[in-house]
């Protein structure tokens, strides 16, 4: 989850218990469709083992940066946009002017695409093809 994702609500008031603190609202539309886990699809719960496994395949996110899993939420985003198992890297630069709407203070965008796709593919969501070209894996 990305902080675009959290929307902060007004603190509590001075006369209340906890004068001042700030909670927040999950905006679930925000939510990449990776970051969307579900035990109940198509009216069919889903064992538990299913749902663990579809967990593990996103687990690595949680030893990254808060910028680093921006970039690849943003990416994997792109890449499930094509709609496609099987994309190019020129395809991925069509997304070239969004990403870098999202990710202003970046100068080197079509620079960035690669190294996200190289995570990517380290851990196993995309694998190389051959020069230019991958094939998403889940």
């Amino acid at each position: 989850m990305t902080l675009d994702a959290v929307q902060p609500r007004n603190p509590l008031s001075e006369s209340a218990r906890r004068a001042g603190w700030v909670g927040s609202n999950v905006l679930l539309n925000k939510l990449p469709p990776d970051a969307r886990l579900y035990v109940i699809e198509d009216r069919q719960i889903k064992t538990k083992r299913r749902v663990r496994k579809e967990w593990k395949k996103f687990e690595f996110m949680r030893r990254k940066r808060l910028e680093t899993k921006g970039w690849l939420n943003d990416v994997l985003t792109c890449v499930r946009e094509l709609g496609k198992k099987e994309f190019t890297l020129k395809e991925m630069y069509g997304f070239e002017g969004r990403l870098q709407e999202l990710h202003p203070d970046n100068r080197f965008v079509k620079d960035k695409i690669r190294q996200q796709m190289q995570v990517l593919r380290n851990e196993g969501i995309v694998e190389f093809v051959r020069r230019g070209e991958y094939r998403l894996k889940i």
